[in-house]
């Protein structure tokens, strides 16, 4: 089960999270200290890593200045923090 940080992260997050940041599956891998298998299994929604993992990927895009949103009757989402790009 996801920790109360990760527990609504989506692979659909994490690679709109990516493009904001231009950055590919390998350096988000790296940036979160996770495998790149990791990232490309998550976003592929072959299987969900460990709590801890996905912990890391969210605090990498949010380090890099992706906001995360909740899903709020419009669904959950992602965008750039103001002042980023």
């Amino acid at each position: 089960m996801g920790s109360g940080l990760s527990a609504s992260l989506l692979p659909q997050q994490v690679r709109a999270g990516r493009a904001l940041v231009d950055w590919s599956q390998g350096a988000l891998a790296a940036s979160a200290g996770v495998s790149l298998s990791t990232v490309k299994d998550f976003e592929a929604g072959r299987r969900e890593p460990l709590a801890a993992n996905l912990d890391s990927i969210r605090a990498a895009l949010e380090a890099a200045g992706v906001d995360f949103i909740a899903e709020n009757g419009g669904g959950p989402g992602v965008r750039l923090r103001k002042g980023t790009a």
